[in-house]
């Protein structure tokens, strides 16, 4: 049957208004109003429309209503810089990424959530207390995304062509989840995942909203990549922006947000800082990252499409399970599932092997 609540989160998932769909399809806006309203189911040949139009399969808009984020519960990076459309179709992306979660979780086994509620420290003193929970010390992490599954985060991608849409993070069902905007650089992303981390550990229970928040979230993830002991010791002398250059890349950040903590530290002076400033904005590093890293990628989601290719399962074969277009799959899996097909090989390297299991093999 017709279920009028996936004809409205696919269409905020497109960034589509009632308005847009409407003129898309031929119809009234009051018209859309009472498709997704329930007072009238559309006929057969409009909504197989709707499938074009929104590019999901005429299936998806008959299943059961698919649980949502909560707006006020999802921790969002840069939320007053983002429109409202752009905030629907990335909860929307959430949404969808919640559907396939639960189709993985009813045959794997994931790694449980280990992240200490440190609600009430400063974030500086949270971020140094999670690296000793960790037991990973003042040593640089190589890969964000893999340290989030190796703690039991749920990590996803979005592919959201914006620059206004960072990332997002909530508790759900006792879980931690966090969803990257692969739009944005590798070091910039690193620097989301850690902030979405600050709120994970800091802001379980709630606590400081809005710009409170979002500083003591931008704060925990500065001293979580850039240890206070590390960057100091590495960086005893810095007389010019080359030298920034240079020893970026052993944190894995950007330049600008190095240049911040070493002034932030106090082991360059304010002038220095706002020279250095000047110079990374000319030099392009503001708005991009010139020679920057290579995109990060997961883990947990390689082992689970290995496994399930080893059972004849291709990406199209999951799309038409759980009612998805094979692409927004590839999209909240960080493009992991563009090779999957039944004849091509896995990239796998197995390194998570014994942390993701399958029930049925238990």
């Amino acid at each position: 049957m017709f279920n009028p609540d996936r004809l409205s989160l696919a269409r905020r998932r497109r960034g589509l208004t009632q308005i847009g769909l409407a003129s898309a399809l031929g119809v009234a806006r009051l018209t859309v109003y009472r498709y997704e309203s329930g007072q009238v189911d559309p006929p057969e040949h409009v909504l197989d429309k709707c499938a074009a139009v929104l590019k999901f399969p005429v299936s998806f808009f008959c299943g059961p209503t698919i649980e949502e984020p909560n707006p006020q519960s999802a921790s969002f990076r840069g939320l007053t810089e983002m429109t409202a459309r752009e905030r629907d179709a990335a909860l929307a992306g959430g949404a969808l990424g919640f559907l396939l979660d639960d189709w993985v979780n009813e045959r794997f086994r994931f790694p449980e959530p280990n992240i200490p509620d440190l609600s009430g420290e400063e974030p500086e003193v949270a971020a140094r207390l999670l690296r000793q929970e960790l037991a990973i010390g003042d040593r640089p992490i190589k890969s964000m995304v893999r340290l989030l599954e190796a703690i039991g985060v749920r990590v996803f991608s979005l592919a959201e062509e914006t620059r206004s849409v960072d990332a997002f993070s909530l508790w759900r069902r006792g879980g931690p989840y966090v969803f990257l905007n692969t739009f944005k650089t590798t070091e910039r992303s690193r620097y989301d995942a850690a902030h979405e981390l600050g709120h994970l550990a800091l802001h379980k229970h709630g606590g400081p909203a809005g710009r409170k928040a979002e500083e003591e979230a931008n704060q925990f993830a500065s001293a979580f990549l850039m240890p206070e002991a590390d960057v100091t010791a590495t960086c005893r002398r810095i007389s010019n922006v080359q030298q920034i250059l240079s020893c970026k890349g052993r944190w894995g950040v950007a330049a600008v947000a190095l240049n911040f903590r070493l002034h932030k530290l106090d082991c360059i002076s304010p002038w220095l800082y706002r020279q250095f400033a000047i110079q990374l904005t000319k030099l392009g590093f503001r708005t991009a990252e010139p020679g920057g890293l290579a995109p990060e990628k997961s883990a947990i989601w390689q082992q689970v499409f290995d496994s399930l290719r080893a059972e004849g399962k291709s990406k199209h074969k999951i799309a038409e399970e759980v009612d998805l277009p094979a692409f927004e799959i590839e999209n909240l899996l960080f493009q992991l599932a563009n090779w999957m097909t039944l004849d091509g090989g896995g990239t796998g390297s197995g390194k998570a092997r014994g942390q993701l299991r399958l029930i049925e093999n238990e």
